[in-house]
């Protein structure tokens, strides 16, 4: 629950402050980064524990450089697109790098596992693990509740935001930071888990509408409970336990579908 409350949270903050409702949690290139950090860790024969922190640190490491390129190039009123732009090619360049490790990856032994990690469970999952996964994510939640009336400002422009005396790029850089931390921090547990940080925001501003200081709570609630759900379908439809990744895109899809058509009004 920690981690669905994490990802669907991340995903409506984000989803405001890039004024984008096609924005998810991995925007910025954390998933890929992630992704090969762990890869890197079991080619390297690293403990469980090893493997959470490579793929934290180089999860961190892809949004922070993602960050800078936007932040070095071009002009300020370009600055989302650059920033988005600049999250595109870290998941391009993380991306390759970690089809690189799956290519000198053993095939009887770390290539399945790295299979079975991208696949995303949380079978193997310690109460540790839910303690580590708890405290960023309770201190992250809180914080970004705290900003709710401010991304409610930001999704009508920086130029709005300045008005109100907010300064969007601090408040932008926060946020960033902050889901960041959340999402790296879920990812090094429990794998790549998809679709939940863009449909659940979506759901959840179909109930309560786009009130960021109602959205992000609801998106909480409904995150962890949505991830719950899925959990428990993953672990009781066969008699081997399927990985949860793979039930949250086939169901994802077709409800993001949904969504997209019989959501008459701006999102």
């Amino acid at each position: 629950m920690f981690i669905g409350s994490a990802l669907s949270i991340s995903g409506a903050a984000y989803q405001s402050m890039f004024r984008n409702p096609m924005v998810s949690p991995d925007i910025l290139g954390v998933s890929a980064g992630a992704s090969f950090g762990a890869a890197l860790g079991i080619i390297l024969n690293c403990s469980y524990w090893e493997i959470q922190v490579m793929a934290f640190v180089f999860g961190l490491i892809a949004v922070s450089i993602a960050y800078l390129i936007s932040a070095s190039a071009g002009k300020s009123s370009e600055k989302i697109v650059i920033l988005v732009l600049s999250g595109l090619i870290m998941r391009t360049v993380f991306q390759a790098f970690l089809s690189i490790v799956k290519y000198l990856a053993d095939s009887k032994d770390a290539l399945p596992e790295i299979t079975f990690w991208l696949m995303g469970s949380i079978s193997a999952v310690t109460t540790r693990d839910a303690i580590i996964i708890g405290i960023p994510v309770i201190i992250g939640s809180g914080i970004l509740l705290k900003y709710g009336w401010q991304l409610n400002v930001m999704s009508f422009g920086d130029e709005e935001a300045a008005s109100m005396g907010i300064d969007a790029v601090l408040l932008r850089r926060k946020v960033i930071v902050i889901s960041t931390v959340m999402v790296c921090v879920s990812i090094s547990v429990c794998g790549t888990i998809g679709w939940v940080g863009l449909i659940i925001p979506h759901f959840a501003r179909m109930i309560v509408g786009p009130d960021n200081k109602i959205l992000l709570p609801v998106s909480v609630l409904l995150g962890g409970s949505y991830l719950l759900l899925m959990d428990d379908i993953a672990r009781n439809l066969m008699q081997l336990e399927i990985p949860i990744s793979i039930l949250t895109s086939i169901i994802g899809a077709p409800v993001f579908v949904f969504l997209l058509i019989h959501s008459r009004r701006c999102w």
